[in-house]
């Protein structure tokens, strides 16, 4: 299968593409990476990934996306493209988790043992998950869920690693650790439970509010 992941959750983005054999290793690759307004390269950095791996667009079978916890703009933005792509083309989508991202991602560095995956979640919470990593296993033990920085200082005390795309600026003994498309794609190579575009959306854990707009003025003129 051939694959094309995209990773936009964190202030990197990445295009990757990983191409194998259903009974063998992965055979090609490819990979690119952006920094800065979200808006901006998408398309150039699937074109480089591709053009690396030895693929053209029309080629890739199935199109996995970080569907974070993370930038809702960048989140969005992926899965739009994925959408669009699976309309006109019919391709497989998968919707992975940034946070399971990370955790492979610091397992693929070395970190081993208990972490506490952390990402910003604004308004002075975080998105905590917890994993217990070996070299060959990887095992959610706490799942994702909204926290207050007490408890996620109170996850770093326990003994746990706390790895995240910020998760140095909040917490001075954490690891800087970004989702990668490349890890992404390896997760994807190893899942089936492909779904509709229709059907993916960001993981977004504070319930949705909607404020009402208020009843328009009328303004009187003088004639």
């Amino acid at each position: 299968m051939k694959i094309l992941a995209l990773e936009f959750s964190s202030s990197e983005r990445s295009a990757a593409v990983l191409a194998f054999e259903s009974d063998g290793p992965s055979l090609l690759r490819g990979e690119a990476f952006e920094s800065g307004p979200r808006a901006v390269g998408a398309f150039a950095m699937i074109d480089s990934a591709l053009k690396q791996a030895q693929l053209e667009r029309e080629q890739i079978e199935c199109l996995a996306v970080g569907i974070g916890p993370g930038s809702y703009t960048g989140i969005r933005g992926a899965i739009a493209l994925a959408q669009g792509w699976q309309l006109a083309r019919g391709i497989h989508l998968l919707g992975i988790s940034s946070v399971e991202c990370i955790a492979a991602e610091a397992r693929s560095q070395g970190l081993l043992g208990r972490i506490g995956v952390v990402v910003d979640a604004q308004r002075g919470e975080f998105y905590l998950a917890g994993y217990e990593i070996l070299p060959d296993s990887l095992r959610e033990v706490d799942p994702l869920r909204l926290a207050t920085r007490d408890e996620v200082e109170a996850c770093l005390q326990s003994g746990a690693t706390l790895v995240g795309p910020e998760a140095v600026k909040w917490f001075p003994t954490g690891r800087l650790v970004l989702p990668r498309a490349t890890t992404l794609a390896s997760l994807a190579k190893e899942r089936k439970d492909f779904l509709p575009g229709e059907k993916m959306e960001p993981i977004y854990l504070r319930e949705t509010q909607f404020v009402k707009a208020p009843v328009p003025r009328k303004i009187s003129f003088a004639p």
